[in-house]
């Protein structure tokens, strides 16, 4: 399930790419797929070795563009093991409401960002995480969980204050803001609930098969409730 759209990020084969906090790697092997020299950082050694294990494994199939590479690299938003300007494009999905420095971890978002690239910045939308942080203190109070809800308004400012320019949002995962007020409803572990076992085999479905009536139920629902906001800036090239 992928939340950043690629072409609209101007991914090209060839470039160098960062997904900064990959976790379980759907957006780097996406990229990788696609072309990309890769690089997949996350804080989380397990989280690496799956998606360093799942890179080995695509290599093996042979079924990769001429060039492609990727690799993971455990490191700290606020302090990424890179030097300045080192990437082309850079996407950090559902990582900034993570974390308590937001405007340190943004500010090196930018600095690795060489000028004219692009990134795309994904967090949970505004009013369905409001509803789930209502509905289910044990939704975010948990190690390593949300910290904060973003307005569309203020995560753009604090992006173009450091140093980008925004060109455009969308909203995506209509289907999943209601999953996800269910299961904050009867508890955000209890997966056996019938209503969540029925919801989850529906997004299964929806993900695997892509048929036509989630596809429009999403259309409709995407702009109205979808689950994540997703944001694409570019770093102007130097006067």
């Amino acid at each position: 399930m992928l939340t950043v759209d690629f072409d609209r990020l101007g991914l090209r084969a060839g470039e160098r790419v960062l997904d900064m906090g990959c976790g379980a790697g759907r957006h780097a092997f996406e990229m990788y797929k696609r072309g990309a020299d890769v690089i997949a950082l996350d804080q989380d050694a397990d989280e690496l070795a799956t998606v360093s294990e799942w890179f080995a494994a695509m290599r093996e199939e042979g079924d990769l563009p001429l060039g492609a590479e990727a690799d993971v690299k455990q490191g700290d938003a606020l302090n990424l093991p890179f030097p300045d300007g080192d990437f082309d494009r850079v996407v950090a999905s559902e990582v900034l409401e993570h974390i308590p420095d937001d405007d340190g971890a943004i500010a090196e978002l930018v600095r690795v960002l060489r000028p004219g690239g692009t990134i795309a910045v994904t967090v949970p939308r505004w009013l369905p995480e409001k509803v789930c942080w209502a509905l289910s203190d044990a939704y975010h109070e948990v190690e390593g969980g949300h910290v904060r809800i973003y307005r569309g308004s203020e995560l753009v400012t604090k992006l173009e204050a450091a140093g980008l320019r925004f060109t455009g949002r969308n909203h995506v995962h209509g289907l999943h803001s209601p999953y996800w007020w269910l299961k904050c409803a009867v508890g955000v572990t209890n997966d056996d609930h019938p209503a969540v076992k029925a919801f989850h085999k529906v997004l299964v479905w929806d993900i695997v098969k892509r048929p036509l009536p989630t596809r429009l139920a999403e259309k409709v629902l995407d702009p109205l409730l979808g689950k994540s906001m997703v944001l694409y800036l570019e770093k102007p090239e130097k006067a």
